[in-house]
């Protein structure tokens, strides 16, 4: 961390909120720097005491099977994820296009989707994948040199494993907009059908579409996103 740092960013970067819920608990007045209530904008210093006060929220993490046909994120008048979800408080990490489905992680943790949405290879997403047209044998070389396409520039390196005639595994260790399918199109393949198994350790398992499962984020998470603090933060209940 580099000093001087903005209050929300410090609270952000010891992994104690997002930048939108550190700006929240700024204004509640839950925050104090060296004793003193803190205001947005106010910069933290290397030898600063950071002190948080206040009611503990309880974070939320579900496994969810995002159907096939369902939006991931708010579009107006058509079902999504997003509407489904929200009166709950909880939102999903990331995005799966309409046409495709499986793992999606909710939560109530702004902070996760930082950790997942990174290019971390202990949060790499992995999918099966079935097209139309019969697979090669080379498919698995291209993607592991980083393939170039038209659509999304150079792209990291991936694995693949053909499955069988039409089934392909891929994983991934970044989540570009529709990267599977315009890596398949570009290599003149048509996607039939989209699935995401999993994220790092997350799997989807034996879930059906629309059920969900409690994750335990001591578990699955190297770095818990509950209890992350900074060198000089000293956290009260939050």
């Amino acid at each position: 961390m580099e000093y001087p740092i903005r209050i929300n960013k410090y609270l952000r970067d010891s992994d104690l909120a997002s930048r939108r819920e550190a700006d929240k608990l700024v204004e509640d007045g839950l925050v104090f720097i060296n004793g003193k209530r803190a205001e947005n904008g106010m910069m933290v210093r290397d030898d600063d005491k950071v002190e948080t006060r206040g009611a503990r929220k309880e974070y939320q993490y579900l496994t969810y099977y995002k159907p096939r046909g369902l939006a991931t994120q708010d579009l107006a008048g058509k079902k999504n994820v997003i509407d489904d979800w929200k009166d709950k408080g909880l939102y999903p990490v990331g995005r799966l296009d309409k046409e495709s489905e499986g793992l999606l992680i909710l939560t109530n943790d702004g902070r996760l989707a930082r950790e997942i949405l990174s290019e971390n290879s202990k949060y790499e997403k992995e999918y099966i994948v079935t097209v139309k047209e019969p697979l090669r044998a080379g498919i698995p070389a291209i993607f592991k040199s980083g393939m170039r396409t038209e659509g999304l520039g150079k792209l990291l390196p991936a694995r693949a494993e053909i499955i069988d005639r039409t089934t392909l595994r891929v994983i991934l260790n970044e989540g570009k907009r529709h990267q599977i399918r315009i890596m398949l199109s570009e290599l003149h393949y048509s996607v039939v059908s989209l699935k995401r198994v999993r994220i790092g350790k997350i799997k989807l398992g034996d879930l059906r579409p629309g059920q969900t499962r409690s994750i335990d984020s001591t578990s699955y998470f190297d770095k818990s996103p509950m209890h992350g603090c900074g060198r000089q933060a000293q956290y009260g209940s939050l």
